[in-house]
């Protein structure tokens, strides 16, 4: 119902402005005429010859919507096939036909040049016929120009809206998939952390690691919906998730956060620190027997922001883009793309004996 109202609500909008701009043209022309005539001394009846002339482009009134629709119908776009050109030419005849006989029908009833002998019907429009009808031809062609760039137009913006629909589910589809990874092995390895602590009497730090456990769920799932968090918000869930993987590692593991909070505003996309630091923590600090030490830092400058995770575990080696395994990266360089297109960067390199992933993205503040 609703997309049988929006058509009907554009056909009507076209018969509208179908008939303001053809009065405005019949208007301008009328008074161009009379004036012109009036100036150069002819004698003539002027308010019937105005009358008629401004009335001569009634017929375009009709004729313009429905050549937009023939034109929608029967693109004239390619040379083939021939049926479409007989279809405008045979539309374009019709209406050149009408038209004059139109005008022929006001010029023999009331006479506006004020002919002695006035020329019959026929007359009249056979002669408006042929005069007219190469402007007729020029007319036809114009409107169909227009209409198929109107609809070329319009056919971009729904291909922009429905490429930016699309884009929107891409990064819905790919936050519920870093959602999910929050993941089968981490559960598995802090309730296997947990039953470790439980055997070895800690009932205190299990009973803590399940809290923070549950923590960190019921944020995923409270934010379930926001493409966007502020980065405090980030980082309250970051800390939430460190928690439970220092009751994992104990002393092997230990973090170093610069964040200023002057910066907690900025809006980040959700659930992005914590991709990265798994990824430091998978692949370097728990590749070491003695563990290893984690940097999360950020900055501001010159309206981007930078994200930064750095762990001192092995560097990367010099082919570990076709060899690294594992989709928490390459899922949030994918969900970087799709918020963002080119007005992002994800990088990962050797830094210092270790390895650093940066993520910069253009920095503004939540409304």
């Amino acid at each position: 119902m609703r997309l049988m109202d929006s058509s009907v609500g554009n056909q009507w909008a076209v018969w509208l402005w179908s008939v303001l701009l053809w009065s405005g043209v019949g208007l301008f022309d009328a008074t161009q005429t009379v004036v012109v005539m009036h100036a150069e001394g002819m004698h003539h009846y002027w308010g019937r010859l105005f009358l008629t002339t401004f009335l001569s482009f009634a017929p375009w009134f009709v004729a313009t919507p429905v050549v937009l629709e023939l034109g929608r119908r029967y693109p004239p776009i390619h040379v083939r096939p021939l049926s479409t050109w007989l279809i405008h030419a045979s539309a374009c005849l019709g209406v050149g036909l009408f038209g004059s006989g139109w005008y022929a029908l006001f010029l023999s009833g009331l006479n506006p040049f004020a002919y002695e002998r006035q020329p019959s019907f026929l007359e009249h429009w056979q002669s408006q016929f042929f005069n007219g009808v190469v402007s007729t031809f020029i007319l036809y062609g114009v409107i169909l120009m227009l209409g198929q760039m109107l609809d070329s137009k319009a056919r971009i913006a729904q291909q922009q809206t429905e490429s930016a629909r699309l884009n929107e589910a891409l990064s819905r589809a790919q936050l519920d998939s870093l959602r999910r990874q929050i993941e089968p092995h981490f559960l598995f390895n802090a309730l296997n952390t947990v039953a470790a602590l439980v055997r070895e009497g800690r009932n205190n730090a299990a009973v803590g690691m399940i809290a923070g456990l549950s923590d960190c769920l019921r944020r995923v799932l409270e934010g379930s919906e926001k493409q966007e968090v502020t980065l405090g918000e980030e980082m309250d869930f970051l800390r939430k998730y460190l928690e439970i993987q220092k009751l994992r590692f104990a002393d092997r593991l230990i973090v170093q956060i610069d964040v200023p909070e002057t910066l907690y505003e900025a809006q980040v996309p959700s659930l992005i620190l914590q991709p990265m630091v798994e990824n430091a923590i998978k692949h370097g600090i728990s590749q070491r027997a003695c563990g290893g030490s984690i940097r999360i830092g950020a900055s501001r400058s010159d309206g981007v922001l930078t994200l930064r995770v750095y762990n001192d575990g092995p560097t990367l080696p010099a082919d570990w883009e076709s060899t690294r395994s594992g989709i928490g990266i390459p899922n949030v360089r994918t969900r970087l793309q799709s918020l963002y297109g080119p007005d992002c960067e994800l990088r990962m390199s050797n830094q210092r004996e270790g390895v650093e992933v940066s993520l910069s993205v253009p920095f503004h503040e939540g409304r």
